[in-house]
Formats: C-alpha cells, structure tokens, sequence
C-alpha cells in the first residue's frame, strides 16, 4: 500500500500541480489527526510547528486531499462546521456523535461494510465508500 504522501503527490502530478513543502507539512500533519478535524485545527496545528502555511493554501490543499480521496469531508448536523476525516486510502470507519458534548467517536464494524456493498451491487454498483453517523447520547445521562 502506498503512503498517503505518495499517493497525493502522484494524484497532484497527474493534474500538473507541484507537491510543495507546505502541501507536504499539511499532508504530514493530517496524518497524524486520530479523529475528524476542522479546516481550522488544522490551520493552528500547523502553526503550532511553525509551518508558515497560509489559509487559502490549507483549505486548497483540503480540497486536493478530499479528490485524492486520502480526506473525506464529514457533517455532523445543521449549524455545525464541516470536519475532514483521514483516510490514508484504508477502510472507511463511521462516526457517533454525542449530542449533549459534541465528541465525535470514530468506530468500524464490519457488517456495516458488507451491509453497503451488498446495497451497491444490488443495485448494480461497486461501492467505493460510505458515510454512517450515529446520533446519540449516554444513557446515563440526564434528558
């Protein structure tokens, strides 16, 4: 398998485009997000390693990652700030959202997976990938 940095340079180099070092320092720093994150995370953690990075080139760089398909863009409701989850061309995961504080919980289940290709090729598609959100709250919560 090829590492996310490979595959974004090959898929800037097939569209003429240069795989600078800032591109590289956002590509690197995606990586290592464990969660869904926002543009602007993003943008102070880069900051936060002195990478001198603008923010038109930090949301042009999300938009390249998400057409190399290494990013996927996640909405958790109306009102709320689009999230960018890594997908370093792995398995999709699908997401809980807690309600009351907001944590978004990364999870994978397989039969999810197999659920959505059977969909697919019913219908006569492949699937290449799929988004599933829980919306929920603990249930040891007070409503």
């Amino acid at each position: 398998m090829q590492s996310a940095q490979s595959v974004f340079r090959n898929f800037l180099r097939s569209r003429r485009l240069k795989f600078t070092s800032e591109r590289q320092a956002i590509v690197q720093t995606v990586e290592k997000f464990s969660r869904p994150f926002e543009a602007e995370e993003l943008l102070l953690q880069l900051r936060q390693f002195n990478h001198r990075i603008s923010k038109a080139t930090v949301y042009r760089t999300l938009k390249h990652l998400v057409d190399a398909r290494l990013l996927n863009p996640v909405f958790f409701g109306a009102g709320r700030q689009s999230y960018y989850d890594f997908r370093g061309g792995g398995r999709d995961h699908d997401h809980l959202v807690d309600v009351e504080t907001g944590m978004i919980l990364p999870f994978e289940n397989a039969q999810i997976d197999a659920l959505c290709d059977q969909i697919a090729v019913r219908l006569g598609y492949h699937a290449l990938s799929h988004r599933f959100q829980i919306i929920g709250r603990r249930t040891n919560s007070p409503r």
